[in-house]
């Protein structure tokens, strides 16, 4: 009788009570809410990854911007020092003639 007794409690020892098993129901229910809001939510992983792309498109978009600011920048700067610059867009842009030019306009026939 003391050797099934003895068996018993080992078995007790080992086995959980009920209200472990609750607890540990409970936590295991709280570790998959936590997991459906972590990957499956709007504010999840999948929401990282979306802002990650885009600040990837938008760093992009700044680098293109940044190279255009400097070339402005780089025009603004000769046409405010060079005389010769500020000539050219005039002729370009305007279709001015300097004053001792004479202007030709040369009109191809049509066939």
């Amino acid at each position: 009788m003391r050797r099934v007794m003895r068996g018993a409690m080992r078995f007790r020892r080992w086995y959980p009570s009920v209200p472990m098993k609750w607890l540990a129901v409970s936590l295991f229910a709280a570790l998959l809410v936590l997991q459906y809001r972590l990957w499956l939510s709007g504010d999840g992983v999948r929401e990282v990854w979306r802002l990650r792309s885009a600040v990837a498109v938008q760093q992009s978009e700044n680098t293109r911007l940044l190279e255009r600011n400097r070339q402005l920048g780089a025009e603004v700067r000769d046409l405010k020092q060079g005389y010769a610059a500020l000539e050219e867009r005039a002729r370009s842009d305007l279709g001015m003639v300097a004053g001792n030019e004479t202007f030709y306009q040369v009109v191809r026939p049509s066939p």
